[in-house]
């Protein structure tokens, strides 16, 4: 495959990504969004958490050693991030860096 492709298909990926993050304020700007935008707005981040967390909850074998613990600590370090921070990225970045961190064994367990 030709580097310009690749090049070339990153470029189109990015151009995309940032005109779905620009327009809706173009469209929107000095006046007030519709209702399920601002629905949406308000409710999305809680919902693609919970959604994450029954994703990487859905495999634990409770049979086996660590017997989901290293799963369920992760969990509880996320609650405890956004409790403590309120900040949804935090609370994801910081928790998979420390389930990371469990499974890698860098905390020597």
């Amino acid at each position: 495959m030709e580097h310009s492709y690749l090049f070339s298909a990153i470029l189109v990926m990015v151009i995309i990504n940032f005109l779905t993050r620009v327009l809706p304020f173009l469209f929107y700007r000095g006046r007030t969004p519709p209702a399920p935008i601002m629905f949406l707005e308000r409710y999305f981040p809680p919902v693609i958490m919970t959604i994450l967390v029954f994703y990487s909850l859905k495999d634990i074998d409770f049979q086996s050693a660590p017997y989901g613990g290293f799963e369920l600590s992760a969990v509880a370090v996320t609650i405890a991030l956004h409790l403590i921070f309120k900040n949804y990225l935090l609370s994801i970045f910081g928790a998979t860096l420390f389930y990371m961190g469990l499974v890698q064994g860098w905390f020597g367990l």
